[in-house]
């Protein structure tokens, strides 16, 4: 897994360690000799120094702060250091990237806190992002659209992944796992082209000024609304707003999770609500409304797109 930095090398053997609970060891262990076989499949496809470039960073990294005889730190920082990291790590180049979540580590701070900026900063991929252009777009992906495999849906589920499996692994591979992590956000912001350091992030003030309603469950329908007339800007301020008033969370996963089930979202729909479910509970109160908003963001871009068999399942359930 750590000879690349890709999406889909990462995220299975995470959901194959996640998944042990419920499926078992025998049907875990299938789904990570998928991810074995398609590392080793990847070795036949033709290279780059740039897909390479993994390989001898790691080590290299690892040796020049001093790692590898040493134990993850415990240091909790606070707010603003997380906050200054995810923004280091969103605005460098990839090494640089890969460098400052080294430097923190070997500064003691806890692999906890330097996954959370790494998420975070590639939070910002989905909230900044303008969305397919006419060279990108596809069947179920409209000019404009974030859901699928969009640079910030991947770049979320694959920072998820790598700070997830830096929780059950040795010293060694926690290092290893948080310093790629950085290094594919960075790569991400910059590899699939967008001016993302210029562009804003939403909400916007725009929208925001135009939400009128305080009361969480007009806010909720509000942002319903929104999502089925495929308004990501609008969805995504409504559920800031819902956020900054102190309403509760529950509610606003119930509604995303009605559309991540019906809707096809490009084969990305459940597996980025189940990475938000997870970043929102794992990040800290000043930040945590960010995966929500991005989530409502990405649910109203992939609104209007039934998922195969929904029809069916629903005839079927009487629902």
């Amino acid at each position: 897994v750590q000879d690349n930095t890709e999406v889909h090398r990462v995220v299975l053997p995470y959901r194959s360690w996640d998944l042990l609970d419920l499926i078992g060891h025998n049907h875990a262990h299938t789904l990570l000799r998928q991810s074995v076989r398609y590392c080793v499949k990847a070795e036949s496809y033709s290279r780059n120094p740039i897909h390479d470039e993994p390989r001898t960073l790691l080590p290299r990294v690892l040796e020049e702060h001093r790692l590898l005889d040493r134990n993850p730190g415990t240091k909790t920082p606070e707010d603003i250091w997380v906050d200054q990291l995810s923004q280091t790590i969103f605005k460098s180049t990839p090494v640089q990237a890969a460098n400052a979540a080294a430097a923190a580590l070997a500064e003691d701070f806890s692999p906890g806190a330097v996954g959370e900026a790494i998420s975070l900063a590639a939070n910002q991929l989905i909230l900044r992002d303008q969305g397919r252009t006419p060279r990108d777009e596809s069947p179920g992906k409209t000019v404009g659209s974030v859901h699928g495999d969009s640079i910030g849906v991947h770049a979320c589920d694959s920072a998820n992944a790598w700070r997830n499996m830096a929780r059950v692994t040795n010293s060694r591979n926690t290092f290893a796992c948080l310093i790629l992590g950085a290094y594919q956000v960075a790569l991400d912001r910059g590899n699939r082209g967008g001016d993302f350091l210029n562009w804003q992030p939403l909400p916007v003030k725009w929208h925001l000024d135009g939400i009128k309603s305080s009361e969480a469950d007009a806010l909720l329908r509000e942002a319903d609304e929104a999502i089925r007339q495929n308004l990501q800007s609008r969805a995504a301020a409504i559920i800031h707003r819902y956020g900054e008033l102190g309403h509760a969370p529950r509610p606003v996963f119930e509604l995303m999770l009605r559309y991540a089930v019906s809707e096809d979202g490009a084969l990305h729909a459940e597996k980025y609500y189940r990475t938000v479910s997870e970043e929102f509970s794992a990040t800290r109160p000043a930040f945590r409304w960010r995966q929500l908003v991005a989530l409502a963001r990405v649910t109203a871009s992939e609104y209007g797109r039934p998922a195969a068999g929904i029809a069916e399942a629903r005839e079927l359930l009487k629902v």
